[in-house]
């Protein structure tokens, strides 16, 4: 092929991706406009959220860390450093990623700083968000790979899961898509967020929500599965959507909740990824249409206004997180279906606490949202405890004043299955999961029946 000829394929090339990328530009979220009145900078873009991506990837080093027995290591990811490495995503041959440090995507962030404020009802000593995650960080320093096998506590799991709803649930709900900020006299659309910025301040503040969210800005050019498959890097065909051959731990990878959407509903059952995601790019089409003046009652109230997709997303986000609770209170049922016959066999014991460690974390990220579920809170309490049911019959029920866990006698294993049993239905009950994976809800009748009133006694 002659020289003229290579360049006339390249040139073809170009143009067909051109067009793919100009067909799905309006399902990206990206490249909106600067319309912020007066600015006088090179950026040619509004959009900017690489703040909330390196907090997804503190969060993601330290769950790495939280196994690793090195307390100075967790601090670094939880209250953040001068330079600090991305553990995950790692960058492979397979899988190239293009950052290898946080501050990459943005300099000087932290998780202690942006966590829940409030009192956690789910975990003891009466502690905020904050205080709940360094006091896990600093017992998951003592535990083999993050394990205690006196308390059935799994660190990574359990700081992970809560993590992601104190931290990124929380801010982007209560803070960023929460009233004050959506209102029209906070961080108004024809003022800069802040001096000196190319965005205006509704504009930040909602792209701010999506960072946190944990969708590629191409989202809604992928299948559920593929999103997944992003998250688990195993497509980079389908993560590198600018095809510079590497993946952009900002903008082009999955992350968090928005990889347990894209889990639930490759099953076909919910749509909670494109739902929330479209949500995040309608709203940010309105703000946009503005065109940097303030926005105007349709733009706020309306059908397409802000805070009507802050409530899709919002009630959509905690739908999800309540999926995983249901998910895992069934594979805590499942786990001690088999442990009855070897209680004691490590290996399975490691697979129960790990999920048991999934259930507890997602169950009290759910106390971080803007609607008030500290009722649901009690009844997760209630039924699942502070800790896990042990083999030998206990279970933590309290911390002492000098920080040590304190247990007492557990019920038994199969009154513990139903109050399991129980936490499905309560999902059901208060957020109507559809997607209900490892529904063992067929099971309760029969064990209900077989316990009788045994059953149905909840821990204090």
């Amino acid at each position: 092929m002659n020289r003229l000829n290579k360049i006339t394929m390249l040139a073809a090339v170009a143009s067909l991706f051109g067009a793919v990328n100009a067909s799905a530009s309006n399902e990206v979220y990206a490249d909106f406009p600067i319309t912020l009145k007066g600015y006088d900078g090179t950026s040619k873009t509004s959009v900017s959220y690489g703040g909330q991506m390196a907090r997804h990837m503190l969060h993601n080093g330290l769950k790495k860390a939280a196994s690793s027995g090195d307390l100075d290591k967790m601090n670094m990811y939880f209250n953040g450093a001068e330079s600090v490495p991305i553990l995950d995503p790692k960058s492979s041959d397979k899988f190239p990623i293009k950052q290898t440090k946080v501050e990459e995507l943005s300099k000087g962030k932290t998780l202690i700083k942006k966590t829940y404020k409030g009192k956690v009802i789910g975990w003891p000593g009466n502690m905020t968000g904050a205080e709940v995650i360094q006091f896990m960080i600093d017992k998951a320093a003592s535990a083999p790979k993050g394990v205690d096998p006196n308390t059935g506590f799994n660190y990574p799991q359990l700081i992970s899961k809560f993590a992601m709803g104190a931290v990124f649930y929380n801010q982007a709900c209560t803070n960023y898509l929460g009233d004050k900020k959506l209102s029209s006299a906070s961080k108004p659309n024809d003022a800069p967020y802040k001096k000196g910025a190319k965005y205006t301040g509704k504009e930040h503040v909602w792209d701010e929500a999506f960072g946190y969210w944990g969708a590629a800005a191409h989202t809604l050019t992928l299948t559920p599965k593929e999103s997944y498959e992003v998250a688990k890097k195993k497509n980079l065909s389908a993560a590198d959507y600018n095809k510079d051959g590497v993946v952009d731990a900002g903008t082009e990878m999955t992350y968090a909740h928005a990889y347990y959407a894209s889990g639930f509903d490759k099953g076909g059952k919910t749509n909670y990824l494109e739902t929330v995601t479209r949500a995040f790019l309608d709203g940010r089409k309105t703000i946009t249409s503005a065109d940097g003046n303030k926005l105007g009652w349709n733009e706020r109230k309306g059908s397409k206004g802000i805070l009507k997709q802050a409530e899709i997303i919002c009630s959509n986000w905690e739908k999800v997180i309540a999926e995983a609770v249901f998910k895992y209170a069934g594979s805590v049922y499942k786990d001690l279906e088999k442990m009855k016959d070897n209680k004691n066999d490590a290996k399975m014991l490691g697979k129960y606490v790990k999920h048991w460690g999934e259930l507890k974390g997602f169950a009290l990220a759910l106390e971080a949202g803007k609607t008030d579920r500290s009722s649901v809170a009690k009844r997760l309490t209630s039924l699942m405890g502070y800790g896990p049911w042990l083999p030998n019959s206990s279970q933590v029920v309290d911390i002492s004043s000098d920080g040590n866990y304190v247990k007492d006698e557990a019920s038994s294993l199969e009154t513990y299955q139903l109050h399991m049993l129980k936490i499905q239905q309560l999902m059901v009950d208060e957020f109507s999961v559809k997607a209900r994976n490892n529904d063992m809800l067929g099971s309760m009748s029969d064990l209900a029946a077989k316990l009788g009133g045994s059953g149905y006694a909840e821990n204090d």
